[in-house]
């Protein structure tokens, strides 16, 4: 719904789902719905898909859970055979693990479209599923939960890794989104957007997924002392054990002034875009958030 409000409201503005949870939607549903969303915003939408981590696929959204990465490979062929058949007429016949499709009358398809392929973003953390990304999609969607150097020394190296498995080019290729982001017009609201990035790192961090990110720092110990805490009920608490080293780690900090200084002295070079978060109300600093954005876009690679 926020991508069609979107759609609707802009000319020039890109967009994307960031990420829709791809296991509790059929290929075929998600399909029809990128090609709406795509043909409403004349070709500037891009698909977002992330797996979520087993509790939530089970518990969450009462899903069935099988291994994510081999299934959201199958799902991304699924996806792209599903277009093909709509673009060029190809018989549909997908035929996998997970997922089959073999019907496609002539009124359920909406037939070539007119803006092109969509591009596919893939979220990802752990090695599997980043050169997955390379080798399938457009574009991988770098998780909050990240550091610069986890990008340097992990994500990257995978990233080419998995391109040179499919013998494609990176040219074209977007990483996208590098870490929390604390940033407001003065220093009272960087201190506030922290200690929020500060909940967020801590609620990640006791995520058995997420696990790598923090053994890249040695700091693998904090996930189980985060869920004992959970155990205990005491979810309030879990901030607590976030030092501000970690913060520090995972979290680009600086006000409105600076924000793009900081920005590439930490992230350039590593990513090309970021997700820059919003203030609740932004006519309250709307110059400063515009003056920060002018110097984020000039940015290499925004």
């Amino acid at each position: 719904m926020a991508v069609t409000l979107m759609a609707t409201a802009t000319s020039r503005l890109r967009m994307g789902t960031s990420v829709a949870i791809a296991f509790p939607r059929s290929p075929m549903i998600v399909a029809y719905l990128a090609r709406d969303l795509q043909e409403l915003s004349g070709g500037r939408f891009s698909l977002g898909l992330g797996t979520q981590v087993k509790g939530h696929i089970e518990r969450r959204f009462s899903t069935p859970w099988t291994a994510p990465g081999p299934r959201l490979r199958e799902y991304v062929l699924a996806l792209r055979a599903i277009w093909d058949c709509w673009d060029r007429g190809t018989p549909l016949n997908f035929l996998g693990e997970q997922y089959s499709f073999t019907l496609m009358t002539p009124w359920a398809s909406p037939g070539p479209s007119r803006h092109g392929a969509i591009p596919i973003h893939l979220a990802a953390v752990n090695t599997y599923n980043i050169q997955l990304a390379a080798e399938l999609a457009d574009g991988l969607r770098v998780h909050s939960f990240c550091t610069p150097a986890y990008i340097r020394d992990v994500i990257r190296p995978n990233v080419r890794t998995g391109a040179e498995r499919a013998g494609r080019s990176l040219e074209g290729f977007s990483i996208l989104g590098g870490g929390f982001i604390a940033t407001g017009p003065d220093e009272a609201s960087v201190q506030a957007a922290r200690e929020k990035a500060r909940r967020r790192i801590a609620f990640y961090a006791s995520t058995r997924t997420y696990l790598p990110v923090l053994e890249h720092h040695g700091w693998g110990d904090l996930n189980p002392r985060l869920r004992a805490l959970i155990a205990e009920g005491r979810w309030d608490d879990l901030a607590s054990l976030v030092t501000d080293e970690v913060l520090e780690t995972f979290c680009t900090t600086a006000t409105y002034a600076t924000i793009a200084q900081e920005v590439q002295r930490r992230l350039g070079g590593l990513v090309d875009s970021i997700n820059l978060p919003y203030p609740e109300d932004v006519e309250a600093d709307r110059d400063d958030l515009m003056a920060a954005l002018a110097e984020l876009k000039k940015l290499p690679g925004s």
